[in-house]
């Protein structure tokens, strides 16, 4: 009898729409490097874990495939009634930039605002 060793652990999948300005000014985080995302979600992660999702913005019929990392945790039942989720860091790849560069081109004149957001 031989043992296996254990498959690596596959990035999660989340799928997500953003239907409004002020939702994706809310999830946006454009204090990463990259750009991220806060994405609304029961599910429990690790900080660092790899995330691959689909990003759908606003009216665009095109689902974005992203990759990305855990870098912000919202828990259940967080001060403040925070949503309880995790923010993504966009990978630094061509799909990364591209959505960061579309979502920036949405929200302009408005990421300097002082408006709240999901993490900052």
């Amino acid at each position: 009898m031989s043992e296996t060793a254990p498959a690596a652990a596959r990035p999660g999948v989340l799928s997500i729409n953003i239907s409004s300005k002020s939702a994706l000014y809310a999830a946006y985080m454009p204090f990463l490097k990259n750009g991220g995302i806060f994405v609304p979600t029961p599910k429990t992660y690790r900080l660092g874990a790899e995330i691959f999702m689909l990003l759908q913005l606003i009216d665009d019929p095109a689902r974005h495939p992203v990759a990305g990392t855990v870098v912000w945790i919202t828990p259940y039942g967080a001060q403040g009634g925070r949503t309880q989720g995790v923010g993504v860091h966009f990978s630094d790849d061509d799909a990364g930039k591209v959505v960061r560069g579309r979502i920036e081109q949405i929200l302009a004149g408005h990421l300097g605002s002082s408006r709240p957001t999901h993490t900052l």
